[in-house]
């Protein structure tokens, strides 16, 4: 499985290399055909995609795990905090990294939590499940729901999993 953009879906359909399982919004037109606009398209022959095993890290990800609220005050996220400081040997990894509020992020500076007594409301960890794995930092079209299985926690934050 995997995403692709409705130039690329229509491109797959005019070579005969898919077909439309399930039309979306609307009709793309040219000098001699009319056609729906793809919202899932079947690939005719299978193509072997590489397994990625993790999610990429990266800023919009973060945000899309931790819903775009701040770990430490659940404000609007304007940035990213790596929990343990860099400057203290902390790891860019998703076991390290939050969204945060700039407000927050300038108090914490390069101080542990311990230090500054703050109790995180989310406990950051990878993001897992078959959507995340598809779809990446990216929301899902509810009219995907028959193929695509997609959690509360997948791109609305983390909350269930708060110590």
């Amino acid at each position: 499985m995997g995403v692709v953009s409705v130039r690329r879906a229509v491109i797959l359909l005019l070579t005969a290399k898919a077909s439309c399982v399930a039309d979306g919004d609307g009709l793309l037109h040219s000098a001699r055909h009319e056609l729906p606009v793809p919202s899932v398209v079947r690939l005719n022959r299978y193509v072997r995609v590489p397994y990625r095993p993790q999610v990429t890290l990266t800023r919009r990800a973060v945000f899309a795990r931790d819903g775009g609220r701040c770990a430490y005050c659940r404000g609007p996220a304007e940035t990213i905090d790596h929990v343990h400081p860099r400057s203290r040997g902390g790891r860019h990894v998703w076991e390290n990294v939050v969204a945060a509020c700039a407000r927050c992020n300038h108090a914490k500076g390069s101080r542990t939590l311990a230090e500054l007594g703050w109790t995180p409301h989310v406990v950051p960890a990878a993001p897992r499940g078959v959507a995340w794995r598809v779809l990446g930092h990216r929301a899902s079209d509810p009219r995907w729901a028959d193929w695509v299985e997609t959690s509360q926690t997948a791109h609305a934050g983390v909350d269930e999993r708060a110590a």
